[in-house]
């Protein structure tokens, strides 16, 4: 049980983590973003480019999960679960800000895209499995 709680905090932590290095190279790379970053008043290529970092944390957040507690099959959704419940409130927050859209990608993709994460996850290791296995 510790283990799976655990999985689930360094899935929390390795989505920040990843969000926010990813958002720094959005900043050096992407011509006016760092200008638009303070009012978020981004352009459309720029949200894209935002639901796509999202996408690859959740992403990697549930590859973290599966990591640490491989059995753990339920990790990943209850991990997906707090990153809603984390940003209900802040794009409640920022609803004006961006288009519903924009709001509804982030938060409906959350739980699937980190479930995702874990199922590559425990796909990649299967394979290997077998191929050890197998030899």
């Amino acid at each position: 049980m510790l283990r799976n709680i655990l999985a689930i905090i360094a899935g929390l932590v390795g989505w920040v983590l990843v969000v926010t290095v990813l958002n720094w190279m959005l900043r050096a790379t992407l011509p006016g973003y760092s200008e638009a970053e303070p009012a978020m008043s981004f352009s459309l290529g720029m949200q894209l480019a935002r639901l796509l970092i999202a996408a690859l944390s959740s992403i990697t957040a549930g590859i973290i999960v599966r990591a640490i507690a491989p059995s753990a099959h339920w990790a990943p959704w209850i991990l997906g679960g707090v990153l809603v419940a984390v940003f209900v409130p802040v794009h409640w927050q920022l609803w004006q800000k961006f288009p519903l859209w924009y709001h509804l990608t982030f938060l409906v993709t959350l739980i699937p895209l980190t479930v995702l994460g874990a199922s590559l996850s425990s796909r990649g290791r299967g394979r290997a499995a077998r191929v050890r296995f197998n030899h």
